[in-house]
């Protein structure tokens, strides 16, 4: 779980990215904690709770709160929110670590991973192994007995697509960026699904929304880290495209299919006319840094366009539920 895909870093990314195509791909993970200044139990503690990312995770909660929001009516409905909440986050912290199980030897070759928990011996691969399936346990439970089973059902899709899907595709095509992006859109769709316990075109347009930004921001990240990513042996789009003009085209290709998909609330009556207003003006501003990087195939700009991303996606989901009609 992306997606979204948690941003630190550059303007700190694990705080709002994309559980998906491997938000933590701007991580600053290659500093160690300062081990002398904490008792051993609470540098254990703080190795586990690292690896859960709770600050990539943090966008997976906002944009569950999101799906929620936009559809919840009633008290009854809204007492549905902490569990959806913490249900949702078990999930994602627990897609993070069998992550990080799986490709613990990958991170130890890497600049940005090599100071994890399990590269650096600090936490074993067995007991990583205990410890995320234990948080996918308690996730599923929680979601299946305090919200409903289809929220649960879809919060394992989430860690099965991630962890069993995305995570070994990524060493065998550049397409695992797509398919990383499918559960960091997810999210926002089991908010909608805790609120009416079935799907609808609403969490189509949610899922939508999310799939298409996670693309053009995750290429930009690829780009930046593209070094390191071939040092993993990862197969991301720009380590096997090094003039970066499939890239490019992807992400302007995307970044055009995300300003229509960002109208479908206010075609589906989920929001009103300012949304619509501001999902015009940032989608075109939004594009013109996507064009922007596209042109130039530049650092710089990829850099640009990865900042334009984690301001755009906020500001849209702020105007979605504050302009959310009844």
């Amino acid at each position: 779980m992306p997606p979204a895909t948690n941003l630190v870093d550059l303007a700190s990314p694990e705080a709002l990215a994309s559980t998906a195509a491997d938000p933590s791909a701007l991580a600053p993970d290659n500093v160690a904690p300062d081990s002398a200044a904490q008792p051993a139990v609470l540098r254990k503690i703080n190795d586990f709770v690292e690896l859960s990312k709770p600050r990539m995770n943090f966008l997976v909660v906002a944009t569950t709160l999101v799906g929620f929001a936009v559809t919840a009516r009633n008290s009854a409905e809204w007492r549905l929110l902490p569990p959806t909440l913490i249900g949702t986050a078990l999930c994602a912290a627990a897609a993070s670590t069998l992550n990080q199980v799986w490709e613990h030897r990958l991170d130890a070759l890497m600049a940005r991973t090599r100071m994890r928990p399990i590269p650096t011996g600090r936490i074993s691969p067995a007991d990583a192994l205990v410890f995320g399936l234990t948080l996918a346990l308690l996730g599923a439970a929680s979601l299946v007995l305090l919200v409903n089973p289809l929220t649960a059902i879809i919060g394992g899709l989430t860690i099965v697509s991630y962890v069993l899907l995305y995570t070994p595709l990524k060493r065998r095509t550049t397409l695992c960026t797509v398919v990383g992006a499918i559960p960091g859109a997810l999210p926002p769709v089991m908010g909608w699904t805790a609120v009416h316990n079935s799907l609808g075109l609403g969490a189509v347009a949610l899922f939508a929304i999310l799939f298409l930004w996670q693309m053009p921001h995750f290429l930009a990240i690829a780009i930046l880290y593209k070094n390191d990513y071939a040092a993993g042996g990862f197969r991301m789009l720009p380590c096997e495209d090094p003039g970066l003009h499939a890239t490019s085209r992807q992400i302007v290709l995307f970044s055009l299919a995300l300003i229509p998909a960002t109208f479908m609330p206010s075609m589906l009556a989920m929001a009103g006319s300012v949304y619509f207003g501001a999902a015009v003006v940032l989608g075109l501003a939004f594009l013109a840094f996507a064009l922007a990087a596209a042109r130039s195939r530049a650092r710089r700009d990829a850099r640009n366009l990865f900042l334009a991303s984690i301001v755009y996606l906020p500001i849209l989901l702020t105007f979605l539920v504050a302009d959310r009609l009844p």
